[in-house]
């Protein structure tokens, strides 16, 4: 993505290495350590993770930053094509083996020939598709439908699903021997509602994009506001909250602040239903600390001796509170 002011872009850059990858909580960490590790090698990559995590993203960042960068990264969802169309998707065909097959195809696979074949939502694979993939890994070669000469293929393969694959494994869903050569280096991408601090920099980094996209140069999300987008459990996860930033920045365009208002209805209902009135001070004012320094810490990078300096604490005081709170630091 695009778009950010000189600031924002530099902010981006520390907060990331990674193309379109905002954040510094050690889930997001774990990610780009998990990138980095495995960029250089051919062996398959499985990502799992909730609708919305960045699995594409990730396998595009595998490949940008990989040895393969300057081949081929060929894409598929294998659940949004009907299972006939997808066969010749994947494998291509020969000119007149069936009925409006005009001229020879090149499937994705050979495209994606020297560099990476992303395969999303692979558990939607039949049966039968899953028997032709796995005998493709397992000779390195490719038939078109129709033709019996078979074509030398070199691809390096990333799967992603949002399924939990070792069900669908029970179940029978799922082939053992197509399992085992996929997943041998695999990661699970962490939901939004469990990357914390990332939630800020990824609403400062989506509403610089769209303020430039738009023409606009001063709005931003009131306290309040941005209390209920914290306090949300975003099931959509990252596209959510960017579909999100969009609506408001789309609907305030001639204001200068998005009120908790403007909001979505079910962001401020959850916002009120994750709050219940407490009247047990001590465990108040400890949910408000715990909060309070994860935000703060998040603001300054996690600059310790930064961040006590500019919430007027002593560098010795923050550090027992973090000890206190349990509070992981990168």
């Amino acid at each position: 993505m695009t778009g950010a002011g000189e600031t924002h872009r530099q902010d981006a850059q520390a907060v990331s290495p990674y193309y379109q990858i905002i954040g510094k909580s050690l889930a997001v960490q774990r990610v780009f350590r998990f990138i980095h590790k495995v960029k250089n090698i051919h062996a398959p990559v499985f990502i799992s993770g909730e609708s919305g995590t960045g699995k594409e993203l990730v396998a595009r960042n595998i490949h940008s930053t990989g040895s393969k960068r300057k081949q081929n990264f060929v894409a598929i969802n294998c659940g949004a094509i009907p299972e006939n169309l997808l066969e010749s998707e994947l494998f291509g065909y020969k000119k007149g083996s069936f009925t409006g097959a005009f001229r020879d195809k090149l499937g994705l696979i050979e495209e994606a020939h020297g560099g990476v074949l992303f395969l999303d939502e692979i558990c939607d694979l039949s049966p039968l598709l899953q028997s032709k993939l796995l005998r493709v890994l397992q000779e390195k070669e490719i038939r078109r439908i129709g033709e019996n000469r078979p074509h030398p293929i070199d691809i390096r393969v990333i799967s992603a699903t949002n399924k939990d694959i070792d069900q669908e494994l029970e179940k029978g869903q799922f082939r053992e021997d197509l399992y085992y050569r996929l997943k041998i280096l695999s990661i699970e991408l962490p939901p939004l509602k469990e990357r914390g601090c990332d939630i800020l920099y990824l609403v400062e980094y989506f509403s610089s994009q769209f303020k430039k996209e738009m023409g606009l140069k001063n709005l931003t999300f009131s306290p309040d506001a941005m209390n209920c987008l914290l306090s949300y459990s975003w099931p959509g996860n990252v596209r959510e909250l960017k579909n999100e930033v969009l609506r408001c920045m789309v609907l305030c365009q001639d204001s200068d602040v998005i009120s908790k208002e403007k909001l979505s209805q079910r962001i401020c209902m959850s916002a009120q239903r994750a709050s219940p009135i407490s009247y047990d001070f001590f465990a108040a004012r400890a949910h408000f600390e715990k909060r309070y320094l994860n935000q703060a810490l998040a603001r300054f990078n996690y600059n310790q001796t930064q961040t006590a300096e500019q919430i007027g604490l002593s560098r010795q005081g923050l550090f027992k509170l973090i000890k206190k709170h349990q509070i992981e630091m990168p």
